[in-house]
This record gives C-alpha cells, structure tokens and sequence, in this order.
C-alpha cells in the first residue's frame, strides 16, 4: 500500500528535528565583513550611546531659567564644536553649540539658530558676541540624552540573528570591532543527468536533442550564497553509479551538507538513491505540496544529504518552504514559520488541488494579486514573473475577491 502524503508542517518537523547535537563552529570576523552573518553570542553594551547629553541642532545652549531676568538677550561666553569638552556654562551666558557636541554643565536647553538672531555691538570694549532668544525653549528641548539610545549594560544583539547594515551600525557605535559569530555551512552543490549541459559549453543552436542547461545550480547557489553558505560546486556527474558514489564520498567528507536536484526516483538511470544508501543512509518523502512532492533526506557519515526534484519550479519551492530553515536552524537563526501577508486574490482557483498549493503571483496597481496564467513546474518563468507565493491550503478554492496568505519573495531569499 502506498504511503499517505507527508504533510508539508510534518516534513519539516522530522527534518530540524535531524539537526538535534548538529552545531557549527565559531570564528571572530571584523564587523566590516560580517554582514549576512550569523551572530553566536549576546552582545551588551559597554557604554552609554550616546555617551553623554549632546545637542541635536546647531544653536545656543542656556539654562531656561536665565530668560526672565535676561529678556532673552544673552552674551555667547563660548563655542562648542562635536568632538570637544566643553567649560560649564557661566551664568546669564548662551552656548554657541553645533550638532552632536557636548552640553556644557549648566545649560539645559537648545535653541536653534533659527529662533537667535546676533546683535550688533554697541559697545566696542565689550568683546563678546550676544544673541537675542526669539523663541522660548522647554527644559530638554533639543537635548539628546547620555544612554537614551543604549544604556550601560543593556542586550544589544542576541545569538541567532543574521547580521545586516543597522547590526553593524550598532555593534561598531559600541565600540565593537570584532563579532564572534557562526561558521558559516559548508554545502556542496552538484547535479546528476547526461542530458544536462552547462551554459557556455554548448551554444543553443547546436543543443543537440534531449539535452537542456541546468538552470537549478544556478538558482540553488544563488540562494545557498543568501544563507550565508560556503559553496563547492562539484558540477555535472554522470548518470554512472560508480562516479555518483564517488563524488558524493568526496562531497559528504568536506561538506555539512550535499545538495542536489534530480535523480532521486527508483529509474534505472537515477543512481543517488542507491548511491547515498551505500554510503550512508536515505529516507524518500512525498510531500503534499504542489510544486513539489518528492524530497529526500538522508546522512553519509556526519554530513547531510538532500535531494530535491528535478523540475525547476519544484526545485526551487521545496528550497525556499524545506531546505532555506533547515540551514537556518543549522545556523542557529531564530526561526518563524512562513510569514504571510493577507491579500485579494484578483483571479479564480476553482480547481484546487489535495495537496498544498504555492501559487505564483505578483502584486497589481489595484492592490491586489494576478496569478501567472501557467502554474507547471517546469516553468522556471512563472517565478521571474512573480513577486512571491500564494501559501493556499490543501482543497481550498480562491475566487476573485478572497484574501489569501501572501508570501513574498524577497522575505524568503535571506
């Protein structure tokens, strides 16, 4: 009796579940290369950011309370630029200030220049310059306060997250020059068909018949190098049960994960499948997710293996729902389920399959979203066109007008 359809939620279970005492090394990097990686420990703070109260206009510090007996007319006693220690401000005195520089002791607010205006000199003996205060400040105005951005101490970033520009923005105003961080994984990469050809080799007007260019290496190293993975690229293996076995012995030794797509069935011609059982060991899934359904995972030794379909579409869809938070979990990331937005379907799905279906779509001008009008998995196009995924359930039919779970693209490329 045939086995039922793993469910998509199931699969995915049982495959982190494999990750259980799998973890990758640790390394420094310099903050300036460690975009896209991931952190392996908290970082707190050391200091206060900013480290003390600083202006954040250029202007004139006073103390509020000198106004009433000044009438808004104060001598400039001295000029603060960023990056200087300012005196303590003398009393009945304003503070020529510019962005980012220290208040001086005393003062308590700011005010812009554009609220000042510069009197002129009556008095030739008198040397310092006054301002007239054409605006009256609220205590704090215009003060940027020491730790109201990090204080001394405070969880800045946590181990899990994968490091992007406002990270390292923050990991360097700390004063952090190195991040401890995640290894990064090893995956080697390789396809198995004679009928495959790599662009370049052959021009497409003498393709011979049968024969296609492998696009899945293509995309499949482009999202393994998003991840953040180490790619070996171990190229085209001949449908040959011996130079199978050996690259795969090569790549398992090397590598925390093989990667392939295609040649994972029980035709005479598929040799990954017996390949990886004598190596090691091998368990084929049926999924019930369209595109999709065959997936394999398996082990040679301490290494990963997963085989994906061979069908572009499919290939690429059981990446971006399987193997994208398998590597993730390796890595250690905090993990969520797909994330989804709700929005109008501005098609008709009347005839939806058993499985779960991820539809191709892209958002229109009117808010809504059109379905590419050739759902195959062999049409590599449909995911060119679109701009992400309908996560539709199983049975379930759209008609146009219904909300539906929206998955985007770019928030599953990373």
């Amino acid at each position: 009796m045939r086995k039922p359809l793993l469910p998509l939620e199931t699969a995915l279970a049982q495959l982190l579940a494999s990750l259980e005492g799998h973890q990758l090394g640790t390394q420094w990097v310099a903050t300036m290369q460690a975009d896209g990686r991931v952190l392996a420990q908290d970082v707190s703070s050391q200091l206060q950011v900013p480290p003390q109260d600083n202006s954040s206009m250029d202007g004139y510090a006073i103390k509020v309370a000198d106004l009433a007996a000044s009438n808004g007319i104060f001598p400039v006693s001295q000029r603060i630029p960023a990056g200087t220690n300012p005196q303590a401000l003398l009393p009945g005195t304003a503070a020529r200030i510019f962005t980012g520089a220290p208040i001086p002791f005393g003062a308590d607010a700011v005010i812009m220049q554009e609220d000042c205006a510069e009197l002129p000199v009556s008095n030739p003996q008198d040397t310092l310059l006054r301002i007239q205060v054409n605006h009256t400040p609220s205590i704090g105005q215009w003060i940027r306060h020491s730790g109201e951005d990090v204080s001394k101490g405070e969880l800045v970033l946590t181990a899990g997250q994968r490091l992007g520009p406002a990270e390292l923005g923050m990991a360097a105003s700390i004063g952090l020059a190195q991040l401890r961080v995640v290894c990064k994984p090893r995956v080697a990469l390789f396809s198995t068909g004679d009928e495959l050809v790599m662009p370049g080799d052959i021009d497409p007007q003498a393709m011979p018949a049968g024969a296609i260019y492998n696009s899945n290496r293509f995309f499949l190293n482009s999202l393994l190098q998003r991840l953040g993975c180490e790619v070996t690229d171990f190229g085209i293996i001949p449908d040959q049960r011996e130079a199978t076995v050996e690259a795969l012995r090569l790549a398992a030794d090397s590598n925390d994960l093989v990667l392939t797509s295609g040649g994972v069935s029980v035709g005479e011609e598929d040799h990954v499948k017996p390949a990886v059982q004598s190596l090691g060991q091998l368990d084929l899934w049926q999924i019930a997710i369209k595109p999709g359904k065959p997936f394999a995972h398996g082990r040679i030794g301490a290494c990963h293996f997963i085989g994906l379909p061979g069908n572009p579409v499919s290939s690429f869809v059981t990446f971006l729902v399987l193997v994208r938070p398998f590597l993730q979990r390796m890595q250690g990331v905090h993990q969520a389920p797909l994330q989804s937005t709700a929005m109008r379907a501005d098609f008709d799905w009347p005839r939806p399959d058993k499985r779960q279906e991820f539809l191709r779509v892209r958002r229109n001008a009117h808010g809504g979203l059109d379905l590419f009008p050739n759902q195959s998995s062999g049409v590599l196009s449909s995911v060119v066109w679109g701009e992400g995924l309908v996560d539709n359930p199983a049975g379930q039919s759209i008609r146009h007008g219904d909300q539906v779970p929206f998955v985007a693209f770019n928030d599953l490329y990373g």
